[in-house]
């Protein structure tokens, strides 16, 4: 071997253990930076002409391994998806309060029947009436209060949603520009660690925000995509577009998450999302807080519809000379229809002796229009019906007051006469809160042909699948017609699921997808005649009208003016002539009331519960534990989404991380090659020297 071998051997081992060395202070220096992979030298034996010629430094390169980089991003994902869900539906068990104290919505109902039941022993007490009142309209204001909050978290979620769309179009054009740079720094030979650190970090960030999948390109850099294949970082980037909706209400569309690919490929963007923040924000915002807002109206509505029950069989003293009933959302000859049994309206004086009476027999002699009504009320009241509104009057300004037959009493789809029409409501709304609606398919349904509901199904990911405009069909106008309209599998939504009317007259839509894909309404141009309400209102279609429904309760303003109109008297038709039929100190109206709780009631399924029958106590215990559970369900899967990570993450920091005391081994050994390379030049160097002198 010549010295000029020697010599070269020596220079590639000095090189290789500088290039080593420089590579260890470089790892020690970056012990504590959040995210920095370790750098490895792999070097090679040097081979010239089959003999060996010393080392080479073959590449420097990342100490990753992909199979723990990619557990340890989806364990990110899923750790700030189940964050962010558990976080803000913690917010949603507090807006109902401590389910086992005093305070909150829960408490309140409990309070209320309360109340009534003390003030059935002191009906006469004008202050302990007024108390009842105002706790009565406290339990809807706190109702309402906690809709709105759910609303706000739901409007928080959405702008939420608008920064962390935002903040992932950087990420891409900072991953996209890194990657030219590796790619650069491969095809020449350099060393591109640097960057690909620094690119790691990014994909580390994107990961927190939105699951993706992560593959090597053969020239350096990387390839970044969606669950769906669509690209994310590839030649060129991505970006993402989303424009939060501004005011969140319980009926609010909320806008699509736009991905345009490099391409210029466009699609939605949460087809392809899986976890991450982004996934916990739309499950939020468009799955847990409409659930709680939908249950929270489903209870708030029939406690409103069970009062106005209790209510409607009783009388105050006075009694009132005026009844003026609810939007029932028909024509009066449509509202009549599908009645049974008997009801009385008698007018009673100022001593609430029965003055005058009338026996409606929808039995046997059913009133069928505005004419008919009035020729069975023989004079006794005069009833009128304008936009939707059945109002009676007393014969000269007498009191009213209704009273159905004790074994045969007026029903229709379980509801009085006076309670379907709303005549004398305790609670009262600026919508329909109920959706029995009484019709059958032969029914008319009132709306004018062409008007139109345009209804949005979205898929279980969040991600719009298609809007559907309806129109009202042309014809006789029957509920047969609408439904056959509504369901056609062309112009309808028949493709996607069926509308179907029970036999209480409620429509309701089965989709056929089982993934948990959802309808809701959009846009309504319909109205119906005479009512003026919308098709969507009258029927609930959409979780968000159903949701609306909390925020529009109040007890009926005279009454809270007056606590003297409420109403706790009932008409007691066996009274002998000359004597009272109504008093003052009758209390059975205010035990009706407190008994609401105990009344067994039939529920819609709403937010995710299936309906059925229970009282409306049981339903708000089996309510509130449901909300318990579930923020305990939220936090368990976000400590355990929690632990998962820390594994991940401490497993590949295992492998990627610097560890000083290897590095300090790495560091002796590499100083010792480099001294070694050092002598063996020196050696080399002396021999020349001995060589030269010799020929001298």
């Amino acid at each position: 071997m010549s010295l000029n071998s020697i010599m070269n051997i020596g220079v590639s081992g000095l090189q290789t253990a500088q290039t080593q060395l420089r590579v260890v202070s470089d790892n020690i220096s970056n012990v504590n930076t959040p995210g920095y992979v370790r750098k490895v030298v792999d070097q090679t034996a040097a081979v010239t002409a089959g003999g060996g010629a010393g080392v080479d430094v073959a590449r420097v390169r990342l100490s990753t391994d992909r199979f723990l980089q990619a557990a340890s991003m989806s364990a990110s994902a899923d750790s700030a998806r189940y964050a962010v869900r558990n976080e803000l539906y913690d917010q949603i068990q507090t807006a109902f309060g401590d389910p086992s104290g005093d305070g909150g919505l829960f408490g309140d109902i409990d309070s209320l029947f309360a109340d009534f039941t003390a003030l059935a022993e002191t009906p006469t007490s004008s202050p302990a009436r007024q108390e009842t009142i105002y706790k009565t309209q406290a339990l809807f204001n706190e109702a309402k209060s906690v809709s709105q909050r759910i609303q706000a978290l739901r409007q928080e979620a959405d702008s939420r949603l608008g920064t962390v769309v935002d903040s992932v179009n950087p990420l891409l054009e900072q991953i996209d520009k890194l990657n030219k740079t590796i790619a650069t720094a491969t095809v020449t030979g350099q060393d591109a660690t640097g960057a690909q650190n620094a690119q790691q970090t990014l994909i580390n960030q994107l990961g927190e925000l939105m699951d993706v999948k992560v593959e090597a390109r053969a020239n350096g850099g990387v390839t970044i995509r969606t669950n769906t294949g669509a690209t994310l970082v590839g030649e060129g980037h991505a970006t993402l577009s989303y424009a939060p909706a501004g005011t969140v209400g319980a009926t609010t569309s909320f806008n699509d998450i736009w991905l345009t690919e490099p391409s210029g490929a466009r699609s939605l963007a949460l087809e392809g999302v899986g976890s991450g923040e982004i996934k916990g924000l739309v499950e939020l915002r468009d799955q847990d807080a409409p659930a709680a807002a939908e249950r929270l109206a489903e209870l708030t509505a029939r406690i409103a519809d069970e009062l106005n029950r209790a209510h409607n069989a009783s009388t105050s003293v006075p009694a009132p000379s005026t009844l003026t009933g609810r939007n029932t959302g028909q024509s009066l000859e449509t509202a009549l229809a599908g009645f049974s049994g008997v009801v009385t309206v008698a007018t009673v004086d100022a001593a609430g002796v029965i003055t005058g009476q009338a026996a409606i027999d929808f039995t046997n002699n059913p009133p069928t229009d505005l004419a008919s009504l009035n020729a069975q009320l023989a004079g006794v009241a005069t009833a009128s019906f304008s936009n939707g509104v059945l109002t009676l009057n007393g014969d000269g300004g007498a009191g009213l007051s209704i009273a159905d037959d004790a074994t045969d009493p007026s029903l229709k789809g379980g509801k009085g006469f006076s309670h379907w029409f709303g005549l004398n409501d305790l609670v009262v709304s600026d919508a329909p809160t109920t959706y029995d609606t009484g019709l059958t398919l032969s029914s008319p349904h009132g709306f004018t042909p062409g008007e139109s509901v345009t209804f949005r199904f979205t898929g279980a990911d969040g991600a719009r699948v298609r809007d559907i405009s309806v129109a009202v069909p042309a014809g006789a106008g029957t509920m047969g017609e609408l439904l056959s309209a509504l369901n056609n599998p062309v112009t309808g939504v028949g493709r996607y699921g069926a509308f179907s009317l029970d036999g209480a007259g409620a429509l309701t839509f089965k989709s056929y997808d089982s993934s948990g894909s959802t309808l809701s309404v959009v846009r309504d141009t319909t109205s119906q005649v005479p009512s003026g309400v919308t098709m969507s209102n009258l029927f609930g279609l959409g979780g968000g009208v159903r949701a609306a429904r909390t925020e529009g309760f109040s007890v009926r303003q005279d009454i809270q003016s007056n606590p003297s109109k409420l109403a706790l008297a009932q008409l007691n038709l066996s009274a002998a002539a000359g004597t009272p039929a109504l008093s003052a100190a009758d209390g059975r109206g205010a035990l009706a009331l407190s008994d609401v709780g105990k009344r067994t009631v039939s529920f819609s399924a709403a937010g995710g519960a299936a309906g059925g029958s229970k009282t409306l106590s049981n339903y708000a215990a089996d309510f509130s534990g449901d909300i318990g559970s579930r923020a305990a369900a939220a936090q368990s899967r976000a400590d355990t989404a929690s632990a998962v990570l820390e594994e991940a993450n401490t497993r590949r920091q295992s492998k990627e991380g610097v560890n000083l005391d290897e590095e300090l081994v790495n560091m002796t050994t590499f100083q010792q090659a480099y001294n070694a390379s050092a002598r063996l030049i020196q050696a080399a160097s002396d021999m020349y020297d001995t060589l030269i002198g010799m020929l001298r």
